[in-house]
């Protein structure tokens, strides 16, 4: 299993970055931003799915609601009437979710990959050669500068400004796309998430290497450019002066 994560997809992590960091005159951290682009494009038809879903399922929570209510004591009737809504709709659920959990492996050979690029522990030093690719490209690059604007892009950051533009990106991102609920359990939960996902991510961003938070960040900025296009602000009420 290790052999085959390695193959198709820490290897070509790696040996991209180190490449992209070479024909961007040895920044890594521009590397990283090129990256980010580079999956959100291959996500982006996955992405213009997963907001159209979620802006559909978001505009059915009424008549799911009164499902819920006709349907409360009847579990199974309830799961076979809303799965006959959404079929009724062409909404399938899982299309609201897919994006994110493809990315999940992106981030942690991102992870990996600059943990092994900047030689940040004597380990990965030995360890970087059997991933390497045999390429002109890939020697010339190394060994790669961690330094990008004032981030050390192999260490969590010393400040909180890069955690402040994870969570407040990621908050935006979700605010977009999360309707109001009448329900209070349901309004409850969506205050809770729209609190606690952002606040976990810019935990996270303090804790692991700034690449990967340098990634986070351009990825939402990317998402929240994506979901303005389809549905404009959505539900972030933005008031203009007047």
């Amino acid at each position: 299993m290790a052999d085959l994560w390695n193959l198709i997809i820490l290897n070509p992590m790696l040996n991209g970055l180190i490449a992209l960091s070479s024909i961007l005159f040895s920044s890594f951290g521009g590397a990283i931003l090129v990256l980010t682009i580079i999956v959100r494009l291959i996500l982006y038809p996955l992405t213009i799915k997963q907001t159209k879903s979620t802006k559909a399922m978001q505009e059915l929570q009424p008549k799911i609601q009164e499902l819920q209510k006709k349907y409360g004591k009847n579990q199974q009737k309830l799961q076979q009437e809303t799965m006959k809504l959404y079929r009724e709709a062409g909404i399938n659920p899982a299309g609201c979710v897919l994006p994110l959990v493809i990315q999940f492996p992106v981030w942690i050979a991102l992870y990996q990959s600059i943990m092994r690029a900047l030689f940040t522990t004597p380990e990965n030093l030995l360890g970087l050669a059997q991933h390497l690719y045999n390429s002109s490209v890939i020697a010339q690059a190394l060994p790669l500068s961690s330094h990008f604007l004032w981030l050390d892009l192999g260490s969590p950051d010393s400040t909180l400004l890069l955690a402040v533009i994870v969570g407040g990106t990621m908050w935006v991102q979700q605010k977009m796309t999360t309707a109001p609920a009448t329900d209070p359990r349901q309004k409850s939960m969506n205050n809770m998430m729209l609190v606690m996902m952002p606040f976990m991510f810019a935990i996270f961003t303090m804790m692991f290497p700034s690449g990967l938070a340098l990634f986070w960040a351009a990825s939402n900025a990317i998402g929240i450019a994506i979901q303005y296009k389809i549905m404009g602000w959505g539900y972030l009420k933005v008031r203009h002066p007047s």
